[in-house]
């Protein structure tokens, strides 16, 4: 006997292995899912950045991303994640979505001359 401390045995170690493996599958699943509704909710903010655009209202809206990030903090709250998570999230998200609402008022300006 050595008094190096003996590797898990090799059946352990292949049952971590497939578990392992199947909970990531799982959570490749959930980012599949991720980006599927990111993508859905990117149709949206484009429509609504057509309309501001259109009517010469402002790419961003501080009054409703202040309202939304409480409730996307209280949402996380309730759902076990950090809502400082969620609220980067958010923040990261519109910056996104500006950034393309002042590319469109910034076409539909172009138009207009």
């Amino acid at each position: 006997m050595t008094a190096e401390t003996p590797a898990a045995p090799i059946d352990e170690r292949d049952a971590a292995m497939t578990e392992l493996l199947g909970i990531r599958s799982s959570i490749d699943n959930i980012d599949a899912a991720l980006i599927h509704l990111l993508a859905e909710r990117f149709k949206f903010t484009q429509q609504v950045g057509r309309l501001k655009a259109e009517h010469g209202l402002p790419p961003s809206d501080p009054d409703r991303e202040k309202r939304q990030i409480a409730r996307l903090r209280s949402l996380a709250e309730d759902a076990h994640l950090d809502p400082a998570f969620a609220e980067k999230w958010f923040n990261f998200v519109v910056a996104e979505v500006i950034r393309h609402h002042e590319e469109l008022a910034d076409a539909n300006g172009a138009e207009g001359l």
